[in-house]
């Protein structure tokens, strides 16, 4: 029992010393954010989260994508040593530019990795205006 307590022991503080959040029900999915002349593209790592559990929203220029990641070990039986995957339900939201057209935004899930692609508005950019006459 002792070399049990001392085993737990050194769990439990490898991961205070890691930084890894322990919040239990809460998942924080990382994401990547890029752009190029006609899009930009948010790309969300969503490991173990199956595509029906994952809705994504666009509303008054905010991107929302949450979801869950269920944790699946629900054996009584079953005595964790380390526990560092995060599970539960997520939400990520990101303000958008004026500049992209929310009517176009295409989303593909592909090994884990959630892609959202938002086109940029054709409108973007300055425009010169002509003076047409002048006056006084």
């Amino acid at each position: 029992m002792f070399l049990q307590d001392r085993m737990n022991r050194a769990f439990e503080e490898s991961l205070r010393d890691s930084g890894i959040s322990r919040t239990p029900g809460q998942f924080v999915p990382y994401v990547d954010i890029y752009e190029d002349d006609v899009s930009l593209t948010i790309k969300v790592e969503l490991p173990g989260v199956r595509r029906d559990d994952i809705a994504i929203d666009v509303t008054d220029g905010i991107l929302t994508v949450s979801g869950r990641k269920p944790f699946e070990h629900v054996d009584a039986a079953e005595s964790f040593h380390v526990v560092e995957r995060q599970y539960g339900i997520f939400r990520r939201s990101f303000n958008l530019p004026d500049a992209l057209d929310p009517e176009g935004v295409e989303a593909n899930y592909q090994a884990g990795v959630l892609e959202i692609v938002l086109p940029k508005s054709p409108a973007t950019g300055s425009r010169r205006i002509p003076i047409i006459r002048e006056c006084g």
